[in-house]
């Protein structure tokens, strides 16, 4: 692919409000130009400024070393991911300061909410405890620690401890299977497996501790299971030897493990990404540049105020999952650094009402709030007499990130949850760049709906041709980042030839992350999915993310999922699947004959004739993992007729897709 038409025109502009924009890290977009060419120009004496607010305990001889696809950042430094996070804090006189505020899922006796404040005292304590406990199970510098957790304080405690000791740790979202557990123990090469007995989802038990019994079962590497007991309910099963209870384990261990000093370029963590088909691949990001990078990028893209969070006054919320690179990065890694409170929360957004998500701001005074448009447009679908129950007013920055967000749930994120005063930072980034490559900063960028705006300081992106040359304004191309930055992935773990195929053969020299892209005339950036996600239509290179955003934008959808299928005459069709923000008519009826033809109908007046999709299904529900990514490698099978063969196990409700089918016939 060298290009994609672009149809999509939005031309709305929401300037940063006034009186934010004054006491904004970056508050101006003249001043953003002016970091940004200096963090291009002379890129060595940026990070290096930036590389000087955390601890090292051995000082760097060279910022970096660069020979396409490798890098070296801060190289010869000395620094620890754990240290900087507790550590650093409790030196300044923050130790009594919280830093996690952990809210459960389910109520007290009372039926208030549990909730739990963890200071930097609290943390370290814990975290060296937890420290010596991997220590004693024979966990050394360079060991892969897997854990499989739900969303409890003791998840964060267990990944700090890692990085205390310099031990990689490999983190599995809750929400995999068995198989997908087997799978990254083996390919990590990892002997120990941190665990919960269960979690806690929407009022029900998730079997976690049986799940990693079935992955056990499928490999024999693993001798040691630690089990932090959460839901405590009936029929855990426990090998003698082999699995240990976390709470006695932690009861014998000191309090005091100092924190191991890690070369810069030493493995900080794998993260496996659950690719649509074949072998995961096991991200590597190291410690120095990804500290230096996460770090920067949550302050300047939340604005995050230490001095507030000292007065009780700023609280930042990312609903992510710590098993995604969201959750490392943005709820762990990126904000205890900066010492502003970090919110987690154990549950789903409709548990027990579809309120929940707002109670929480209401009652924590949330001041930062980081979720997934997919999340956003479930709360369109819900309505906003769930928000306005609720007072917000303590909210002043809204974020998204997980995907590009569509720009009619961009408007009713802006109206309806920040009150038409809080500005969006939406966000582009992957597991591979460890932090946010493309970004408004909310004081300088002027926004549009549904484009990630500029790119962060230090990054150089571009959209281009498959020759490597830049397209020009408003035509689609390949997006891609033509210079290092600091918290780039290393590889994949145990494939070289992998790592190098995948992201630096499509345009060589450069990094392609595998999405398409244009540039408007603002010099913003906007992303039209996946390149492989491209539908060639009778000739023409469309972006999905277009054609679902146009139907997002007819008054009675609430969520729209497009893919490609073959098409006799065409080469490609496009079929759509939607969610309605009222009841589905009648199957068969004319009235969803006739909601479907106005659907075409509208797409052919937003985007023009070629982009009606060819199929539209009417649908209460998408294939989603319980993240809430769509897995539309099911719906482009669907959309085919073709049988289902790939893994289903990630899905929160398999019943979808057999709805789906017998819809399809």
């Amino acid at each position: 692919m060298s290009s994609t038409e672009s149809m999509l025109q939005e031309n709305r502009r929401f300037d940063p409000p006034v009186e934010f924009a004054k006491d904004a890290h970056v508050a101006s977009i003249e001043q953003y130009e002016r970091l940004h060419q200096r963090s291009i120009e002379d890129p060595e004496a940026f990070w290096a400024e930036e590389a000087e607010k955390h601890h090292w305990f051995e000082p760097w001889t060279r910022v970096l070393e660069y020979d396409a696809p490798d890098a070296k950042w801060f190289v010869g430094g000395k620094t620890n991911l754990a240290y900087n996070c507790l550590d650093r804090q409790i030196d300044a006189g923050l130790g009594d300061q919280t830093a996690i505020v952990w809210e459960a899922e389910g109520f007290d006796a009372d039926g208030k909410p549990v909730v739990e404040h963890w200071s930097y005292h609290d943390l370290r304590r814990e975290v060296s405890k937890f420290a010596n406990v991997l220590k004693a199970q024979g966990v050394n510098k360079g060991d892969v620690v897997t854990i499989y957790m739900g969303m409890v304080p003791q998840l964060a405690i267990a990944m700090l401890a890692c990085a205390r000791i310099g031990a990689p740790h490999s983190i599995i979202f809750g929400g995999f299977s068995a198989s997908a557990i087997r799978d990254r123990v083996e390919d990590g090469k990892s002997r120990i497996v941190v665990t919960c007995d269960g979690s806690f989802r929407r009022g029900k038990v998730v079997p976690l501790k049986a799940n990693v019994d079935e992955a056990l079962t499928m490999t024999d590497r693993v001798d040691t299971v630690i089990v932090y007991e959460r839901t405590k309910h009936d029929g855990v099963n426990w090998v003698e030897g082999r699995d240990h209870r976390w709470a006695g384990l932690m009861a014998d261990a000191s309090e005091n493990c100092p924190a191991e000093p890690m070369d810069s370029e030493d493995l900080a963590f794998i993260l496996y990404t659950s690719g649509s088909t074949g072998k995961p691949k096991g991200i590597m990001h190291t410690t120095g540049g990804y500290m230096v990078y996460t770090a920067m990028t949550a302050r300047l893209t939340f604005d995050l105020k230490p001095e507030l969070a000292r007065e009780g006054q700023e609280l930042y919320w990312c609903t992510a999952d710590i098993g995604w690179i969201t959750g490392h990065s943005y709820i762990v890694y990126g904000l205890l650094p900066n010492a502003v409170p970090t919110l987690m929360f154990e549950g789903g957004p409709n548990y027990p009402a579809e309120d929940r998500f707002w109670d929480m701001i209401e009652r924590h005074k949330v001041t930062k709030f980081y979720t997934a448009p997919t999340a956003i447009r479930a709360f369109m679908k819900w309505g906003e007499e769930h928000v306005t129950k609720h007072d917000l007013s303590s909210l002043k920055v809204l974020g998204t990130v997980g995907e590009p967000i569509n720009p009619e749930a961009w408007m009713w994120y802006r109206k309806v949850i920040g009150g038409e005063r809080c500005p969006i930072v939406d966000t582009w980034w992957q597991t591979e760049t460890g932090g946010h490559m493309l970004t408004p900063l909310p004081g300088a960028t002027s926004t549009t709906p549904g484009s990630c705006c500029r790119p962060m300081l230090g990054i150089d992106a571009a959209v281009v041709n498959s020759e490597g040359d830049e397209v020009g304004v408003n035509e689609g191309g390949i997006l891609v980042i033509r210079k290092p930055w600091p918290s780039m992935l290393r590889g994949i773990y145990g494939d070289r030839q992998r790592f190098v195929d995948t992201y630096w053969s499509k345009v060589p020299g450069y990094y392609c992350p595998a999405d398409g892209a244009r540039k408007d005339e603002h010099g913003n950036f906007w992303i039209t999915g996946r390149i492989d996600d491209v539908i060639v239509v009778a000739g023409h290179n469309l972006g999905t993310m277009e054609v679902e955003s146009a139907l997002v934008s007819h008054d009675g959808v609430a969520e729209a999922a497009v893919v490609g299928f073959p098409h006799d005459v065409k080469g490609n069709g496009i079929a759509a699947y939607v969610i309605l923000r009222g009841e589905l008519p009648a199957a068969g009826s004319d009235d969803e004959a006739a909601l479907k033809k106005g659907l075409s109908a509208h797409v052919g007046k937003e985007l023009g004739p070629i982009a009606k999709p060819d199929q539209i299904l009417l649908t209460d529900a998408l294939p989603k993992t319980r993240s809430g990514k769509i897995m539309r490698r099911l719906l482009r099978t669907i959309a085919a007729g073709e049988e289902i063969k790939s893994d289903t196990t990630t899905l929160e409700d398999r019943t979808v897709v057999e709805r789906l089918i017998a819809q399809r016939g």
